[in-house]
């Protein structure tokens, strides 16, 4: 039986094995209990709205809707929602795009069971759980002005191994123009060369991994 106390959970993942390990790690702590699982993000919604859980604990990597879509949603219609975001992946863009969702904290999914268990105590009371290496990432992400459209494109463009004249063929500009685009790209990553704003616009999730 739940006490007055007992932290009301809901699991959100598409791989049933972590769900059903997640619950019987969750269940066999004092205070916790998982009151509902779901596979999708559709239907994780559709069970917050008829169980109304504490804390949910959401896979970020779900399709066709994933954690942060399922994140953003739920805190539309229930705006003191506490989501928790746990995944196998950690790019910047990730990161950022599932905090700004309305996220309450983010782990990876090799947490350590305390750490994890914690986080959903910290969460519970209504505070912010961000790991200090995000935290560091995310003030570093935010320090940095964004690239633009068109910046993004010439940054695709050097993933895919272009040279400027390619680049300004394809984009319909001059090539001068690519040079200046290159250089605030240069500037916004703090990158010393393209090879290097390449590697950290994929590490941020700017662009993918060819």
């Amino acid at each position: 039986m739940m006490s007055a106390t007992t932290i009301r959970i809901l699991l959100v993942d598409d791989h049933a094995i972590l769900r059903e390990g997640l619950a019987a790690l969750l269940n066999g702590v004092d205070g916790m209990q998982v009151i509902g699982q779901a596979g999708d993000g559709a239907t994780a919604i559709d069970l917050y709205r008829e169980l109304l859980p504490d804390v949910v604990i959401c896979d970020l990597r779900m399709v066709p809707m994933d954690g942060t879509e399922v994140t953003s949603t739920i805190r539309g219609e229930f705006p003191n929602a506490r989501v928790i975001l746990l995944t196998t992946y950690d790019t910047d863009e990730e990161v950022f795009r599932g905090l700004r969702a309305g996220a309450s904290s983010y782990l990876l999914k090799d947490v350590e069971p305390a750490q994890l268990v914690d986080t959903v105590r910290a969460v519970y009371t209504g505070r912010k759980a961000i790991d200090p290496a995000i935290a560091a990432k995310l003030a570093e992400h935010v320090a940095n002005d964004a690239l633009t459209a068109r910046q993004l494109e010439v940054l695709k463009s050097l993933a895919e191994g272009r040279s400027n004249i390619e680049i300004a063929n394809t984009l319909y500009i001059s090539e001068g123009t690519v040079k200046a685009h290159i250089k605030a790209i240069l500037q916004k990553l703090g990158a010393r060369d393209r090879t290097q704003a390449v590697t950290i616009g994929i590490k941020r999730g700017l662009i993918r991994e060819l």
